[in-house]
């Protein structure tokens, strides 16, 4: 791959920032990748550990000159970020963010930047349940789905060159309409976290099961559960506060469809079970199919290789 960008910005420095950070420069994607975090001690580990070219305090001095800006926070920060950077944005340059929600995001940040700057909203659609600075490696993206929500009358040439980037990155690139997109993952992530989460905590109200007992004799679904459910929590509150309506709309279904397995189990209706199970098992197939994941017993999710730099601590 050749150079993309001259100067790539990334505002905050988790897991997906560090990611893209490792993917670009795997590739050689970006002349300089300048970063920032608004914590101190965040900013800190990642100078120490090489993870951008340059490290700056503000998002305001990372942006400055760059021809992409990755907005990496919080989608209730995206305001804020976007209100801070708009002075320092050049004609041409391109905003993207990496936030799980569209619609909020575009409100929240395309009336803050100035004509002549185009604003591409993606996600990608990769983690793990780590963050910070140290957790992000450049396979994370590699066969995973990047979706992208530009308006109609965005510039065609920024998204082809947003969409290089991604595939340089090694993802799969998609485009979709913002409001979609946020039906999407109110099915695919938004909701299936809320009742990891919620699993979780019924878990920890159940005082008649020990804490001993949950951590000793975990089965693999309620492993899955705390895995999902130690995700950031200040990234996933404000996911549900921003995309409320898709999620709670997907939220009555699931209700409706558990009440409905309740009166099942209920009557000794094993028909319906069987054929319920049935249905969803080749969703999995399915995911499978298309390499996503794996049907290795640990589901594909052995855990990256540790940088020289994580393992000296």
């Amino acid at each position: 791959m050749s150079v993309i960008y001259d100067r790539v910005a990334l505002i905050g420095l988790g897991l997906i920032a560090g990611s893209m950070a490792h993917a670009m420069r795997r590739a050689g994607l970006a002349r300089e990748i300048v970063g920032t975090a608004r914590s101190p001690e965040t900013r800190r580990i990642a100078a120490e550990i090489g993870l951008c070219d340059r490290i700056v305090e503000t998002a305001a001095e990372a942006a400055h000159g760059a021809d992409l800006v990755v907005l990496c926070v919080p989608v209730g920060a995206m305001a804020e970020v976007a209100a801070e950077i708009a002075p320092v944005l050049e004609p041409g340059a391109t905003v993207t963010d990496v936030g799980s929600v569209k619609r909020d995001v575009i409100a929240q940040v395309g009336p803050h930047l100035p004509e002549g700057v185009h604003f591409v909203p993606g996600h990608p659609l990769a983690g793990t349940e780590h963050s910070g600075p140290r957790s992000g490696f450049a396979e994370l993206f590699d066969n995973r789905y990047v979706l992208l929500t530009p308006d109609p009358d965005t510039d065609r040439g920024a998204v082809d060159r947003l969409r290089r980037l991604w595939e340089g990155c090694g993802a799969n690139v998609e485009e979709m309409d913002a409001d979609h997109h946020d039906l999407v993952l109110a099915v695919t992530s938004h909701t299936p976290h809320l009742i990891a989460y919620t699993m979780v905590g019924v878990a920890d109200d159940l005082r008649r099961v020990t804490d001993s007992e949950v951590i000793k004799y975990s089965a693999a679904g309620f492993r899955d559960f705390t895995r999902i459910a130690a995700s950031d929590p200040t990234m996933w509150r404000d996911v549900f506060l921003t995309n409320k309506d898709a999620t709670l709309e997907i939220l009555g279904r699931f209700t409706e469809e558990l009440f409905a397995l309740q009166r099942a189990i209920r009557r000794g209706d094993g028909e319906h079970l069987h054929a319920y199970f049935t249905r969803t098992r080749a969703i999995r197939r399915g995911i499978i199919e298309a390499g996503q994941d794996t049907d290795a017993p640990d589901f594909g999710r052995t855990k990256p290789p540790r940088r020289r730099e994580d393992a000296a601590e």
